[in-house]
């Protein structure tokens, strides 16, 4: 018997799903969010800065699928590696992007055998180059479809996205929360969302979701602003809102040091007043790096 393979069998014998409701009813939830890196190199740097983090007892961490599943094989290679070496389960990622049904089915026998029982369900963006999403030959369009089929061949626990400030191609806020909906109505158990600056903005969402029904827990994404590119990047891709008292602290910022030490105080400020508010958790966008997501949560007494 291998190695890998006595590796994997004791995984099927742990407990692999995560319940989300008992989790986030039970206790208040850390969680973290990865993404493949492109070298070896990365990969090392990876796994270093998670032994930082997982110091802080998250109850799993999520593992992202490139834009057209570019990384589906290093997403279950890595949700693998997380599971092994700090025994935390993984939350892998994956679209409708590029997989027809039978590809699908194909994907999600596989993972399950390899102990890998947490998904978090998206429509996924079109791979680079493409301007819009195409949905594959015998495949699906929108996440609620996704899950539903996923329920059908496989038990897997399964998480949907959320966006505070509205998905970029939704036609209104109200079409938006009508399609968080149809996601949960199909099996999503969480919502974990998007990053945002804005707290109205969520709190405003929050009260949607509840006002349609909706009674699954409702997890903020949270990402510490620590350097002028990021901002950029984040704004162009999520279209998050810069709240007018931050913006004119980063504006008088000389450098990027500057902007990180900004963005930290304003993510102090913001998960305190979530706190607050009554939220069951964050969800952390670290960006595979952890002094930013350490310096907040050491600050909020979320001690490692």
């Amino acid at each position: 018997m291998s190695i890998y393979y006595y590796h994997v069998s004791i995984l099927r014998i742990m407990e692999t799903e995560v319940d989300f409701k008992k989790i986030y009813n039970d206790k208040f939830t850390i969680s973290f969010e990865i993404f493949p890196p492109k070298t070896a190199a990365g990969d090392e740097n990876l796994f270093a800065e998670l032994k930082e983090l997982v110091k802080y007892k998250p109850e799993f961490i999520s593992v992202t699928y490139g834009a057209g599943g570019s990384t589906r094989e290093k997403t279950i290679d890595l949700a693998v590696k997380i599971k092994n070496e700090f025994a935390i389960n993984p939350l892998v990622h994956f679209t409708c992007v590029g997989s027809d049904r039978d590809d699908i089915k194909n994907y999600l026998h596989r993972v399950k055998k390899l102990g890998l029982d947490n998904i978090l369900a998206l429509r996924g963006d079109p791979p680079a180059g493409n301007t819009g999403f195409v949905k594959p030959e015998n495949g699906f369009s929108y996440a609620d479809e996704l899950i539903k089929y996923i329920k059908s061949i496989e038990d897997f626990r399964i998480a949907v996205a959320g966006y505070p400030e509205k998905h970029a191609e939704a036609v209104s806020f109200a079409d938006d929360i009508n399609n968080l909906k149809k996601k949960i109505d199909a099996g999503g158990e969480v919502i974990l969302t998007q990053l945002f600056l804005d707290n109205t903005a969520f709190f405003r969402y929050v009260d949607a979701v509840h006002a349609a029904g909706i009674k699954v827990p409702v997890i903020p994404g949270i990402m510490p602003l620590v350097n002028e590119r990021q901002i950029e990047r984040m704004v162009q891709l999520s279209g998050a809102n810069i709240p007018s008292s931050l913006k004119a602290v980063l504006e008088n910022c000389a450098n990027d040091d500057e902007i990180a030490s900004a963005g930290i105080d304003f993510a102090i400020s913001q998960c305190a007043e979530l706190i607050k508010y009554g939220v069951s958790g964050f969800h952390f966008y670290p960006l595979n790096k952890a002094n930013a997501v350490s310096r907040v949560l050491n600050a909020l007494s979320f001690k490692a």
